[in-house]
C-alpha cells in the first residue's frame, strides 16, 4: 500500500497500517527527537509519546505532508521536555557530553579508519552540545532544517508558525552556533579548525 492508503487505513482503525508508517518513519522522528534533546533514553520515549499521539489523532489529519504532520508532534513532545527539565534541571551539558560516549549508530559511516571515525565522534559531541545550548525554538528550526533537510515551507508547517519566523529563528541559531564553536575552536578535530587555529 502507498502513504495515502495506509493513512486512509489507519484512520479507519486498521492498526497494522498504523504499524507501516511508524516503520517507515521511526528513524526520522527519533533523530529528530535526539537532535533536539541530546539524549537517547529522552528522544525514545519523545518518539514513542509522539506516535501514541499520532495513533490517537490519525482521524484529525486532513491531508498534506504526513510526515510534517509527525514533525509537529513529535517537535511539541521535545517542547514539553525542555520545559519540564528546565523547571527540574538534573545533569549540566557538560557532564551530559562527557557521559555520553555512544554514538547514534545510524549517524557512523562503517568506511572511516579509526581516526575518521574518532574525529567525527569527537565533533558531533561537541555540534550536540553546542545545539544544546539554543533556545528551544531556535534549536528545533536548526534540527529541521540543517539535520532533516526540510524546507522553509515545511519547517513553517511542522511547528505551525510563519516561514519569516522559520528564516529569522535559523539565521540566529545559525549565528549563536557559530559563536558557540569559535570560542570553542581549539575543541574542533584539526580538520574541521578554521586556518590560524591550529
Amino acid at each position: 500500500m502507498d502513504e495515502a492508503a495506509l493513512i486512509r487505513a489507519a484512520q479507519r482503525g486498521n492498526l497494522d497500517a498504523f504499524n507501516e508508517l511508524v516503520l517507515t518513519y521511526q528513524h526520522r522522528i527519533y533523530n529528530l527527537a535526539y537532535r533536539i534533546l541530546g539524549d537517547p533514553a529522552a528522544a525514545e520515549d519523545a518518539t514513542q509519546e509522539a506516535f501514541i499521539a499520532a495513533y490517537r489523532k490519525i482521524g484529525s489529519f486532513r491531508g498534506g505532508s504526513f510526515v510534517s504532520w509527525l514533525l509537529r508532534i513529535v517537535a511539541n513532545r521535545c517542547y514539553d521536555e525542555l520545559r519540564r527539565r528546565k523547571r527540574r534541571p538534573s545533569v549540566p551539558l557538560e557532564e551530559m557530553a562527557a557521559e555520553d560516549e555512544e554514538i547514534n549508530p545510524a549517524l557512523i559511516n562503517g568506511s572511516a579508519s579509526p581516526e575518521e571515525h574518532a574525529e567525527r565522534a569527537e565533533l558531533i559531541r561537541l555540534l550536540q552540545t553546542a545545539i544544546a545550548t539554543l533556545p528551544p525554538d531556535q534549536r528545533v528550526v536548526l534540527v529541521l532544517s540543517d539535520v532533516e533537510g526540510l524546507s522553509y515551507a515545511e519547517i513553517a508547517a511542522a511547528i505551525d508558525v510563519p516561514v519569516g519566523t522559520v528564516k529569522s529563528r535559523l539565521a540566529r541559531a545559525r549565528v549563536r552556533l557559530r559563536d558557540y564553536l569559535r570560542e570553542r575552536g581549539e575543541l574542533l578535530p584539526r580538520a574541521y579548525r578554521l586556518e590560524g587555529e591550529d
